[in-house]
């Protein structure tokens, strides 16, 4: 099966490059509003099934979409992606001297109507941030493409998260060895896997 991912992430581009997968990149605008009534993963699962029915109707049998969502939960609150640098500082502040949960959902949905939505879920610990270290980031890595204002692979990642219980990768915005497992599953993986 050809392996289309639907997303702009540059670091799920790297992370599918690097499990030796061939895809195409496919794009299309869609709404990333959720039911209020949702909760935690529900949110991410939610999001990442709805992205992947609007690439339904362009399937071929032969394909298989990747869509994916990231989501950070501070207890029941849901921090997606900040609009500006007042929403980043907040959030990091918030985050800061804590756990959290990020959880990634994923969608693969086939050409052919069958379909899988999982998610995978990583708690990480913060140290406490001091207020210059937050402005720092948020003016030189600009993070308003990242789900709680943060990535774990950048220059903050590296200095305040000091331990993570779950996948690092599910915090880089895909669990790769669940997208593995469920792909061998449909019979999507590459020959040689």
């Amino acid at each position: 099966m050809k392996l289309i991912l639907a997303s702009n992430s540059p670091r799920r581009r790297q992370l599918l490059t690097e499990l030796g997968l061939a895809y195409e990149i496919r794009l299309l605008e869609v709404d990333e509003e959720f039911p209020d009534h949702l909760r935690r993963a529900e949110v991410a699962e939610y999001l990442a099934a709805h992205k992947a029915a609007a690439y339904a109707p362009g399937l071929a049998p032969d394909e298989v979409v990747l869509t994916a969502d990231t989501i950070v939960c501070l207890g029941d609150d849901v921090l997606n992606k900040p609009a500006d640098v007042a929403e980043a500082t907040a959030m990091l502040t918030r985050l800061q001297g804590r756990a959290h949960d990020v959880f990634t959902a994923v969608c693969l949905r086939c050409g052919d109507g069958r379909e899988v939505v999982f998610s995978d879920q990583t708690t990480v610990h913060f140290r406490s941030l001091s207020p210059a270290e937050i402005s720092h980031y948020i003016a030189t890595a600009r993070p308003f493409d990242k789900a709680g204002a943060y990535g774990a692979q950048d220059w903050l990642g590296m200095v305040g998260i000091h331990r993570l219980e779950g996948s690092y990768f599910t915090v880089m915005g895909l669990p790769t060895h669940r997208v593995w497992e469920e792909l061998a599953k449909l019979g999507a993986l590459p020959a040689h896997a």
